[in-house]
């Protein structure tokens, strides 16, 4: 499978992410914890990291859920997470699993 295909179960969630408030470089941008490249896998523009390609997230219907929720079963899905360390008011800082738009 191409790096651009969409496996079943997933869909294109995007690929900005704002960048929190206050948020000074330098920025560290992971997807699935792989640290990204500047200019290669990424820009940064206007208050948001802007990807190169779509981000991939898993598409969890209510069943679904329940169905992880009672422990019945996990998730193999496609899911991207993108973290992000950077700098405010002096110290570095990391958030996880930030949300990703179009």
């Amino acid at each position: 499978m191409s790096e651009t295909e969409i496996p079943k179960g997933s869909y294109a969630a995007g690929r900005r992410v704002k960048l929190p408030a206050g948020a000074e470089a330098p920025y560290v941008v992971f997807v699935n914890g792989v640290q990204q490249a500047e200019g290669e896998d990424y820009h940064v523009r206007a208050g948001e990291i802007v990807f190169t390609r779509e981000i991939v997230k898993e598409k969890v219907g209510t069943g679904r859920w329940l169905a992880m929720y009672l422990g019945l079963f996990g998730t193999y899905r496609k899911n991207e997470t993108i973290d992000l360390q950077f700098e405010r008011d002096g110290r570095t800082e990391l958030l996880s699993d930030l949300p990703v738009n179009s």
